[in-house]
C-alpha cells in the first residue's frame, strides 16, 4: 500500500460521542490511504475519546493542558509523518461526504498556487455556511458588529459572508473556515501554521491571511461538500465563547492597525465589538462554530 498523502488532524473536548462519526466519514472520504491524528485538549472526558479513536486505528495524543483549536492541530501536525503532503485540518463534529478529501486534493494538485482548499459546508438542516470569506478590514469588522443582529442584510455583513459561495463556482477567497480545510503541508509550516495567541476562533482567519500574505491562494471548493453538526465543545460555555471570539476578533484586527494614530480606529472597533457582545449575551443559548461569525 502507497504512503498516505493525506494526514486528518481534529482536536477534541469531552467529543466522544462526535469522533465515531467523524472517523466513520473520514474513511469513505478518500480512495486512498489517509492517516489520522485526534487530539484531546485535556478533556474530563478524554478517555471515552481514546477508546473509540483506539478502536478506529487512529493516532490519539493527549496534551497536558487546553492549547486551544490553533495550539491543539500544531501539536498534532507534528506528530505526522514526513512523507504526507496535506494536512486536513477539521473539528470533530464534521461528517464528511464521500470523496470530499479527494476532490480537495485534486484541486491542490491542479493549482501549485493554492495553499488551502475548503469544501462547501452544510448545516444539519441542509444550509449553506458562509465558510470562504473576505478578510475583515476595519470598516467591515465594525459595520458587521454593529449591524449583523439588528440589519442582518447589511453591505458590511454581506461583503464579510462572501454571499458569492451560494453560486457553487469554485473560487480564490481571503480565508476558510478551520472547520475542515485541506492545507498543503509546505505552505502551512511555511507560515509557521497557527498562531497559538488566538485561543479560539480567527485563527483560521489569520491563517488564511498569512497564507495569501505568503503568495498562496485559499480555494474554495464546492465540489467538495461536508456537515457540520455543530459545535458540542462551545456550546457548553456560550457566554464565555461568546466573549473569546469577540476577544479573538479585537485581536486580529487591532493587529491590522497597530500605529499610534490609529488608535481611535481601534477604539471604535472595541466598542462595536462591546455592542455586540452585549448584544449577543442576551440570547447565550445559541451555539458557534470555530471561526468567525
Amino acid at each position: 500500500m502507497s504512503s498516505p498523502r493525506v494526514a486528518v488532524v481534529t482536536v477534541t473536548y469531552n467529543s466522544g460521542d462526535q469522533i465515531g462519526p467523524f472517523l466513520e466519514s473520514v474513511e469513505r472520504a478518500s480512495t486512498g490511504p489517509v492517516d489520522v491524528v485526534v487530539v484531546d485538549n485535556a478533556s474530563p472526558q478524554h478517555d471515552d475519546t481514546r477508546a473509540t479513536v483506539d478502536e478506529r486505528g487512529a493516532s490519539f495524543l493527549l496534551l497536558d493542558d487546553n492549547r486551544g483549536y490553533g495550539g491543539g492541530i500544531n501539536a498534532g501536525a507534528r506528530t505526522v509523518s514526513p512523507d504526507v503532503e496535506f494536512l486536513l485540518i477539521s473539528n470533530p463534529d464534521v461528517v464528511l461526504e464521500p470523496g470530499s478529501i479527494d476532490a480537495l486534493v485534486d484541486i491542490l494538485d491542479r493549482h501549485p498556487e493554492a495553499g488551502a482548499a475548503g469544501p462547501r459546508i452544510l448545516t444539519e438542516e441542509g444550509e449553506i455556511y458562509p465558510s470562504a470569506r473576505e478578510l475583515p478590514s476595519l470598516s467591515s469588522g465594525a459595520g458587521h458588529a454593529l449591524f449583523s443582529r439588528i440589519w442582518p442584510s447589511n453591505p458590511w455583513t454581506q461583503r464579510y459572508h462572501n454571499e458569492r459561495i451560494d453560486t457553487g463556482l469554485e473560487a480564490s477567497v481571503g480565508w476558510l473556515s478551520g472547520a475542515c480545510v485541506l492545507i498543503r503541508r509546505a505552505a502551512f509550516e511555511r507560515v509557521g501554521g497557527f498562531d497559538e495567541s488566538f485561543f479560539m476562533y480567527f485563527e483560521d482567519v489569520d491563517l488564511g491571511r498569512r497564507l495569501r500574505e505568503a503568495g498562496f491562494e485559499n480555494r474554495y471548493v464546492p465540489a467538495a461538500t461536508v456537515v457540520h453538526r455543530g459545535a458540542r465543545s462551545t456550546s457548553q460555555n456560550p457566554v464565555r465563547m461568546l466573549t473569546a471570539h469577540h476577544s479573538s476578533a479585537y485581536l486580529y484586527l487591532s493587529r491590522r492597525y497597530p500605529r499610534w494614530y490609529q488608535a481611535p480606529l481601534r477604539g471604535l472597533l472595541r466598542l462595536g465589538l462591546w455592542v455586540r457582545l452585549r448584544w449577543n449575551t442576551r440570547s447565550s443559548g445559541s451555539s458557534h462554530s470555530s471561526g468567525a461569525a
